[in-house]
């Protein structure tokens, strides 16, 4: 039997592993994040970003 042209069309991709809430690294991963981001997610957004949304919304209508 000969192999197809493209050897690595025949090859099936792995399947993703599901994140459980109890996985060491997806805690580890999900606390660093937390540490980096939570302080900046809570800033208010700038007047000026709402202001070019708020136009953009506009001519898309």
């Amino acid at each position: 039997m000969t192999p197809p042209k493209d050897a690595h069309s025949s090859r099936q991709p792995k399947p993703v592993r599901k994140a459980q809430q109890d996985d060491p690294f997806e805690l580890w991963l999900k606390r660093g994040l937390h540490q980096l981001f939570d302080e900046i997610a809570r800033e208010p957004v700038p007047e000026e970003l709402l202001r070019l949304i708020e136009e953009d919304r506009k001519t898309k209508e």
